[in-house]
């Protein structure tokens, strides 16, 4: 399956140099492994697309409602962080 998403333009330039490996997302849609997400770059300010995009294959989707690792003290003192590695 195809999705396509929009991505900020300072976030959409760290995936096409390879920085940025990961999406955080609402799971508010279907998304699974071997699936195409479709992302188009999405300028924030002006409320367009650039035009530019990129296709990448879905290699890991997790997903959760509520994290109860931590105390909910620590996350709202913290926040999340989110770690791509390869």
């Amino acid at each position: 399956m195809r999705h396509t998403k929009k991505v900020w333009s300072e976030y959409f330039q760290k995936i096409i140099d390879g920085k940025k490996t990961y999406e955080l997302r609402l799971a508010d849609w279907e998304c699974n492994e071997g699936d195409i997400l479709v992302l188009q770059e999405w300028n924030p300010k002006t409320k367009e697309y650039t035009g530019r995009e990129i296709e990448k294959e879905v290699t890991y989707v997790g997903k959760t409602k509520n994290f109860t690792f931590w105390p909910k003290e620590d996350v709202e003192k913290y926040g999340y962080q989110i770690i791509a590695f390869k």
